[in-house]
Order: structure tokens, then C-alpha cells, then sequence
């Protein structure tokens, strides 16, 4: 594969002189509009991922700073689940044809931001692996994304406030 230069992203990376990204959100609440946040409470927020693998990919984060699940608080853990519970149903709404989640738990996990915990939830679509994203190892991203955070975060409102479990 190769390998695109683009250095604007590397303050999402490791552990950067800013500090933690995702606590820089966390403590922030009046940026959630400029930070793209579609959900948040006292001990998640949900977020879109500004370099998404599809549009809608979006992530539940805790607000405690911390890189592996057993360092949460079980009453953490089983709230951020309970909202993975509902989120499947926001990509659906939204056109997703399929949904991808998971955790990529520290570097050697696959995170790109490994010091903080965060859940991915991918909307997947028939034909998004397609000839440039299979033989050109590059991906299109055909849809406006502030559109798509307007988009997800009125169906965040009603999955994750609205509609209980």
C-alpha cells in the first residue's frame, strides 16, 4: 500500500503537546458544534470521526481518560455499551446497510489514538469496497460531512435521548 503523506493529522495521533484529543473534547462542551459532537452526558459523548472510512462513521467515547476497558468503572463500561446498544440504529436510519463496531484497544490493538478508550461504529454500504478502495488502496468519501454530522447527530438525538432502552 501506499503511504500519503498528510501531516495535518497528527495531532489526532499519540500522545501529542496539546494533550489527549478526545479529553480536550471531553472538557469542552461549549465546542461540541465545532468538535462535530452529536451526544454527550455525564460519562460519554459520541463524536464523528473527522477521517471517517464512510460517511457516518462516528465514535462513543467515555469521558474518562483511560487506554483499556478494565481501567473504566463497570457502571462506565456497561453505559457506554448500553448506548452501542442503540447506535446500530442510528446508521441504520441514516442508510447504512450494515454497521461495523469495535474497540481497537492500544497501539498494538490498532488504535489510532491509543491513550483513550473509543468505540467505532462504521455504516457500511453494498459496493463501498469498490475498485479504487481494492486495487488503488484509496477510499472516496462522495458526501459533504458537515451534512452528515447535521445528519447523524438529529438521529443521535433520538436513539440516544429520546428512545430508551
Amino acid at each position: 500500500m501506499d503511504r500519503i503523506y498528510a501531516p495535518w493529522r497528527s495531532k489526532y495521533f499519540g500522545s501529542c503537546a496539546q494533550g489527549c484529543v478526545f479529553c480536550t473534547i471531553a472538557s469542552n462542551p461549549q465546542d461540541d458544534e465545532k468538535n462535530r459532537v452529536i451526544y454527550r452526558d455525564d460519562k460519554i459523548f459520541g463524536v464523528m470521526n473527522l477521517y471517517p472510512y464512510t460517511p457516518g462513521h462516528f465514535m462513543l467515547i467515555p469521558l474518562a481518560h483511560c487506554d483499556s476497558p478494565e481501567e473504566l468503572p463497570l457502571e462506565i463500561w456497561l453505559h457506554l455499551h448500553k448506548f452501542s446498544y442503540k447506535a446500530a440504529n442510528v446508521l441504520y436510519e441514516y442508510g447504512a446497510q450494515g454497521v461495523n463496531m469495535g474497540l481497537n484497544i492500544k497501539k498494538a490493538g490498532g488504535a489510532g489514538i491509543p491513550e483513550h478508550l473509543h468505540m467505532h461504529f462504521v455504516p457500511r454500504y453494498l459496493g463501498d469496497t469498490n475498485f479504487i478502495t481494492s486495487i488503488g488502496e484509496a477510499r472516496t468519501y462522495g458526501m459533504d460531512f458537515d451534512s452528515v454530522y447535521a445528519k447523524i447527530k438529529v438521529l443521535g438525538a433520538k436513539y440516544f435521548i429520546e428512545k430508551g432502552i
